[in-house]
């Protein structure tokens, strides 16, 4: 900037001497007669206390009202009743696969968008996306458009972090972290009660799949509606967040190069590229991220294990109506399972803020232990033939995830720069996503294995065994290096004692 750039000296005159910071002379003039537009840097303003405090308040509203999808736990079901008449064949490996695809297709580029456009376009998307699915699901009839269904799925979920980073953008950074849970709470709550509201509907009620679907459609179309009046951000992580203090070095630069018209060059030679643009830089110093051992470990966990945890996310309603096909919908108790899966996670992520040990040492075995339960949870899936065993086993499944889930936020975001955050967490999620994909293509998809339920889920069972015991092995070298570093210091302590004792001596 011109102003951090120039220093000034007085003259005899009352006019003011200004040079560049290579010690050229700009002019001799009074201060008052360059008067630049100023503007605020947006990162440097504070919001009103009132003004951010609604804004967090609507946006969370916003975020509890588009999770009301009451039919959303009964999409499966409904895909097989005689309403629809697909097979299981065709949901396992034919509509189901188009989600991981979709969410791999769009996630990038809705990641950038989310930025680039302020993220409320995006959140306008979503909601479109939203109204498509159950449009789709009331009035497609063909495997096409249960296809389609499922690529606008894709959608939402990949539209999901503009919502989660959105609030950043609303609130000053002292209360990054009570507004984050404010809006986590509100989603959480969300996707609760239109779990609790489905099963009631379908259990107590009797309503139909259809006319549970035409709800949810109702619903999401609200919500399309409160997207339309979100606030405006002011920031944004990566494209924006520099574009005042931009404008700002332009106008300075125009007004230089009409004082100094030799030095047009040299100034215009400064101007920013994109090549010194912040999402440029830290793409470079994500190669710094990968040697921190810390860093390291909680991202590849959130590529390996959120790839599993998805998977059988995606693929357990199509178990539960093969363990227990029930003729009656007052039977099926998706709803209830969702929404008991979700509280139990809820306090989970809870208790896992108060849990204080030595991550540094530790982590890999806490990890280790934790995706042994699961693989043991998933074979107990696979092999039982007692509904609520599969539903029990299938929230304490979800339970373990969410308690790890806070810990590797808290462990990546304490050490890195706010952007730099979003950009790992970014990263690790489209990894995440390839790998997911490559699975589904070999495990799931027709043109690959194309293996029915129970099988898909022996193989997650084994692909968490795999991750435990790399885990386990890695957790042992850790500990087994600390402790004898540690004996190493203790013994090179006692021998500098005894060498002192003896030139005492």
């Amino acid at each position: 900037m011109v102003e951090e750039s120039t220093c000034s000296e007085s003259t005899q005159d009352g006019k003011e001497l200004r040079t560049d910071k290579n010690e050229h002379t700009v002019e001799h003039v009074a201060p008052e007669s360059i008067v630049l537009e100023k503007k605020e840097d947006p990162e440097a303003q504070t919001p009103k206390s009132s003004t951010w405090i609604w804004s967090v308040v609507y946006l969370c509203f916003y975020g509890f009202m588009v999770q009301l999808k009451p039919g959303e736990p009964f999409i499966t079901p409904y895909l097989l009743s005689t309403e629809k008449n697909f097979t299981t064949e065709q949901v396992t490996n034919e509509i189901n696969p188009v989600l991981s695809y979709s969410y791999m297709a769009v996630l990038v580029p809705v990641f950038l968008l989310t930025d680039y456009l302020r993220y409320k376009p995006v959140l306008i998307l979503q909601s479109l996306s939203h109204v498509s699915i159950w449009l789709l699901l009331l009035l497609g009839t063909s495997l096409l458009e249960m296809q389609f269904m499922e690529f606008f799925y894709g959608i939402t979920m990949a539209a999901r972090v503009a919502y989660s980073s959105y609030i950043f953008s609303l609130v000053p950074p002292t209360v990054y972290q009570r507004a984050a849970g404010y809006s986590r709470s509100s989603v959480l709550m969300g996707v609760f009660t239109s779990s609790v509201l489905g099963q009631l509907c379908v259990s107590v009620g009797g309503v139909s799949y259809r006319t549970l679907s035409a709800v949810s459609l109702g619903f999401v179309t609200f919500g399309l509606l409160l997207s339309f009046c979100l606030p405006w951000p002011k920031r944004s992580l990566f494209f924006n967040r520099t574009r005042l203090e931009a404008e700002r070095k332009d106008a300075a630069q125009s007004e230089l190069i009409k004082m100094k018209p030799c030095e047009k060059d040299d100034i215009v030679a400064a101007t920013p590229s994109w090549r010194t643009s912040l999402f440029v830089q830290m793409l470079k110093e994500l190669r710094n991220v990968v040697k921190v051992p810390s860093l390291r470990l909680w991202s590849l966990w959130w590529v390996f294990n959120s790839t599993g945890y998805y998977l059988v996310v995606f693929y357990v309603h199509i178990l539960w109506n093969k363990v227990y096909p029930a003729i009656e919908k007052k039977h099926v108790y998706n709803g209830a399972v969702e929404a008991a899966s979700t509280l139990l996670g809820a306090v989970a992520s809870f208790i896992a803020g108060y849990v204080k040990i030595r991550w540094n040492l530790w982590a890999e075995l806490v990890i280790g232990f934790i995706t042994a339960a699961q693989a043991g949870l998933l074979l107990l899936m696979g092999t039982t033939d007692n509904i609520w065993v599969c539903y029990v086993a299938y929230a304490m499944f979800k339970g373990f995830y969410q308690f790890l889930v806070p810990i590797a936020i808290f462990q990546i975001a304490s050490s890195l720069d706010k952007a730099l955050c979003a950009l790992v967490f970014g990263v690790n999620t489209f990894l995440g996503t390839i790998l997911k994909t490559i699975i589904t293509i070999i495990v799931v998809d027709k043109r690959g294995l194309a293996l029915n339920v129970h099988s898909q889920f022996f193989v997650y069972c084994f692909y968490f065994t795999l991750l435990t015991l790399i885990y386990v092995c890695c957790g042992a070298w850790v500990i087994t290096r600390h402790y004898r570093n540690r004996r190493a210091a203790e013994g090179q302590t006692e021998l500098a004692m005894a060498a002192d004792s003896v030139i005492q001596q």
